[in-house]
This record gives structure tokens, sequence and C-alpha cells, in this order.
């Protein structure tokens, strides 16, 4: 997966860099056919903005978020798009339990 972190008027220092590519590591234990990710940090006014675009296979899921805090509004837009990409891996798997038997007992 390829994560790529700009800064909306927000110079991306690499604490922040690592914070945010170690949080949505998280991601990947769920869905491991993730393409790109693409983070946009800014500031509007007295919040702090968080927005995500993930390129699955023929899919694109976005999100965004806003708290006091830029490592809080990381949090939230993980939680975010951790429930979208849970989503979408259960409606793209087969939950067939023909199948499932057949294959495992044959």
């Amino acid at each position: 997966m390829q994560i790529i972190i700009k800064g909306h008027q927000v110079d991306i220092t690499p604490a922040l860099h690592d914070y945010a590519t170690a949080k949505f590591e998280r991601i990947t234990r769920h869905f491991d056919q993730l393409h790109d990710l693409n983070i946009v940090l800014g500031i509007e006014k007295l919040l702090h903005k968080a927005e995500a675009t993930i390129q699955l296979s023929g899919k694109k899921l976005h999100a965004d978020a806003t708290a006091a805090d830029m490592y809080a509004a990381i949090d939230a837009l993980v939680d975010k798009m951790d429930n979208q990409v849970r989503k979408h891996k259960e409606k793209v798997t087969a939950h067939h339990a023909d199948s499932v038997r057949a294959t495992r007992y044959g």
C-alpha cells in the first residue's frame, strides 16, 4: 500500500507523518487489497481537519474528520476509514455456506 500524506497550509512533521502511517497500518490488517491511500491534513479556523481517500480494486472510499487536535482528528479518521473498509470487505466476501462446506469437508 502506498501512503501519501500532504498538508494543506500545515507543515507535516516527521512525528506527525509517522503517527498517521502507524495508525493507518491498522486498516491493512482487515483488508490487504488496498492500493493507494491519500491523506490531507489541514487547519480550518480553530479546527484541525484530516481527510483520506483509499483506492481499492475498482472503488474509492473517502472520509473526513475534524477535532481540536490534529492527532485526535487522525484517530477519528482512522476509525471512520476502518469501519468503511470492514463494511466493504463484508460486501465483497462470499457468504455462501454450501460452497464453504464443500471446500472444507470435500
